[in-house]
C-alpha cells in the first residue's frame, strides 16, 4: 500500500514561512495527484492545494494563493508545499493525501503535521 508522510510543521511567526514535504512510498502504476489539505480545531478539512504528478500542474485554494506554492521532487517522490506571509488563521494540522487524477478520489493519507503561527 501506498503510505505518505508529513513532515515540516512548526510554531512560527506572522510573516513567517514553512516547507512542508510529503514523501510517498511510490508513485507508479497511475497518473497521481498529489494534495495538502488542513484542519483547524472545530472546524472542516478544507483543500490548500494540489499538483498533478506528471504534468506539474497545481490548483490553489484562494485563501493562500500567491503566498504557497506546492512543487514536486520526482527523484525524491517528494511534493512540497512552501507556505510565506503565514497568518494566524494558517494554523491547522496538514496533511498530504493521493489518489488517482483522473477518479478524482483521494485514497491514501498521511498522519498530518502541525503548524502553529503565532501574533
Amino acid at each position: 500500500e501506498v503510505q505518505f508522510a508529513e513532515s515540516g510543521g512548526a510554531v512560527v511567526q506572522t510573516g513567517g514561512s514553512l516547507r512542508l514535504s510529503c514523501a510517498a512510498s511510490e508513485l507508479t502504476f497511475k497518473d497521481w495527484v498529489i494534495g495538502w489539505f488542513r484542519q483547524a480545531p472545530g472546524k472542516e478539512r478544507e483543500g490548500v492545494a494540489r499538483i498533478r504528478w506528471s504534468a506539474g500542474s497545481s490548483v490553489y485554494a484562494e485563501s493562500v494563493k500567491g503566498r504557497f506554492t506546492i512543487s514536486r521532487d520526482n527523484a525524491k517522490n517528494t511534493v512540497y508545499l512552501q507556505m510565506n506571509s503565514l497568518k494566524p488563521e494558517d494554523t491547522a494540522v496538514y496533511y498530504c493525501a493521493g489518489g488517482d487524477y483522473f477518479r478524482a478520489k483521494w485514497d491514501y493519507w498521511g498522519q498530518g503535521t502541525q503548524v502553529t503561527v503565532s501574533s
